[in-house]
């Protein structure tokens, strides 16, 4: 793929997923704003980047309000005289089962990751609009959102709503051609750590080198950052001018397109349903089958 002339910014972006995608971004020709909330972390990413070759500015700012996004908006044109690109990855946690979550803890994630992915998204439609020569709404989405997860309620919430979001914009900005799409990773990060199943493998890759096992990989779709980069690169580029509107996942050796919610089973009744009626259909009709929820557990690898 080649982004030669092509301009991205990446949210949270400092270290971990966000910087693997500015860094593939980058590699394939990009110039990049790269962002985090700390100006040390993101001097240092600049710093990467730039000792790799690439074209990279850094805008610390705490991803959420319009300001925000404005400003990240604005450094690119600053630095490299238009937008094509936005990526919205950054994000936090603030894990809790629903009795014990304040309202902080779920205001806190609303706010970063889907204020955060609006706002942003907002300020680049507004600029690519004004270029009048496309672009691209690249918004980080995760299972969580597509199934639910235990002890994410805020989590799952913001991004359940990013997948809507990125349904709607691809109708809104079709005119303009501005494709967007949902980014569903699974990799090694800081996030994916804190997750019993998955932080024993995490830990031996992270500090002693140890590649992920196979069947983690295939099997529940489970790699490092590296890994996603290729379809943020992907997603970026002329080659997918056509994909809009779409919750894509990827990780280690898995690539998937999740469903949108459907109806899947439906039953009539002359005059409309009372309870009763309900209650005596339901087994036998439209609850046959109920519909699963939840991430399902690695499987075990096999002695």
């Amino acid at each position: 793929m080649d982004l030669t002339g092509k301009v991205a910014v990446v949210t949270g972006s400092g270290r971990g997923l966000g910087l693997a995608y500015a860094s593939a971004l980058v590699a394939a020709g990009a110039a990049v704003v790269v962002n985090d909330v700390d100006e040390e972390t993101t001097e240092q990413a600049v710093k990467e980047i730039a000792a790799a070759g690439g074209r990279v500015a850094g805008e610390a700012v705490p991803v959420g309000d319009a300001e925000a996004a404005d400003r990240l908006v604005g450094k690119a044109v600053a630095e490299f005289g238009r937008l094509d690109i936005m990526v919205t990855n950054a994000g936090i946690l603030r894990d809790r089962v629903l009795w014990k979550m304040s309202d902080e803890d779920f205001d806190d994630v609303i706010r970063v990751h889907l204020r955060g992915t609006f706002t942003c998204a907002r300020a680049a439609v507004r600029q690519l609009r004004e270029q009048g020569e496309g672009g691209r709404l690249i918004l980080a989405c995760s299972p969580a959102g597509q199934r639910g997860n235990f002890g994410q309620t805020n989590y799952a919430a913001a991004k359940a709503g990013i997948a809507a979001m990125a349904r709607t914009w691809a109708m809104e900005c079709a005119k303009a051609n501005i494709t967007a799409n949902a980014l569903v990773p699974v990799a090694a990060t800081a996030m994916t750590k804190t997750i019993p199943a998955f932080a024993p493998y995490v830990q031996a890759w992270e500090e002693r080198g140890e590649p992920l096992p196979a069947w983690l990989r295939r099997g529940e779709g489970f790699g490092t950052a590296e890994d996603v980069a290729g379809l943020v690169v992907y997603l970026a580029s002329d080659a997918s001018s056509g994909v809009t509107g779409q919750a894509i996942g990827i990780g280690g050796d898995k690539l998937s397109l999740w469903s949108h919610p459907d109806e899947v089973a439906t039953a009539y009744a002359d005059g409309g349903w009372d309870a009763d009626a309900i209650a005596t259909t339901w087994s036998t009709s439209v609850g046959k089958k109920p519909e699963s929820y939840g991430i399902p557990a690695p499987p075990a690898p096999e002695s």
